[in-house]
């Protein structure tokens, strides 16, 4: 998955939509095994008459892209990388996230800003409240909220297992590359965030078969409001 991708919509239901944008999130560290169940959700919300955008961060926009590219390659200190991270996320958010959601779709990132917290945060040991305040600034909308997922959907894995999986199965990037400790600590931030927001979270234990990952996903799903908002007229 590169930059964002949107299905047609379903028969009979045009490019707009009476039902509410819903926007979801997969979270989780480098071999929880979140990619391999995203592309299942966008098919189960397209079975409901729903048009589907894909996205990802950091990334999704052309620009976003860019800077993915020198995220994951350059050496950097923790500020430039928060705020390379955010830059990017505010054009993904302006040109892919909230047209797509006014459009009334279902948008699904592959991460959002809880990676921010986790691997800045966490990883390299920001400053929180300077990320909360880059957050605030970053993802305001005009009615005063703050952007933020319906579900984030956080597979939560030990660094270990995550390490086993993804040994040999690709030239690790630059986060990849890091240490079992970072790793620990990006676990222990997804965890504080969960701790903070867990009407939003939905912790999905990674370290099962696949299909109980994913039944876990589903179960998760439905008992989300997101679940209600999304279902078109025919389900």
């Amino acid at each position: 998955m590169t930059l964002a991708t949107t299905t047609d919509p379903a028969p009979g239901q045009g490019a707009s939509s009476a039902l509410p944008g819903v926007f979801i999130t997969f979270e989780g560290i480098d071999g929880a095994g979140k990619s391999s169940h995203i592309g299942a959700l966008a098919d189960l919300f397209r079975a409901q008459g729903r048009t589907v955008t894909l996205t990802r961060e950091p990334g999704g926009t052309p620009l976003a892209e860019k800077l993915r590219g020198m995220l994951l390659a350059d050496a950097m200190d923790p500020l430039c990388e928060a705020l390379l991270m955010f830059a990017a996320r505010r054009d993904h958010i302006c040109n892919v996230i909230e047209p797509a959601l006014a459009r009334g779709e279902v948008v699904i990132s592959d991460r959002f800003t809880d990676a921010t917290f986790a691997y800045q945060g966490g990883g390299r040991g920001f400053d929180w409240q300077v990320l909360h305040t880059l957050e605030g600034w970053v993802q305001a909308l005009p009615d005063g909220h703050t952007r933020q997922p319906d579900l984030t959907l956080w597979f939560d894995l030990a660094p270990a297992v995550a390490a086993q999986r993804l040994a040999g199965a690709r030239e690790p990037d630059k986060f990849e590359s890091e240490s079992a400790a970072f790793f620990e600590r990006v676990a222990a931030g997804y965890g504080r965030r969960c701790a903070a927001q867990p009407e939003r979270f939905a912790r999905i234990p990674a370290d099962q078969a696949r299909e109980q990952v994913w039944a876990d996903v589903l179960a998760a799903v439905r008992a989300h409001r997101c679940w209600t908002l999304a279902k078109g007229p025919s389900a």
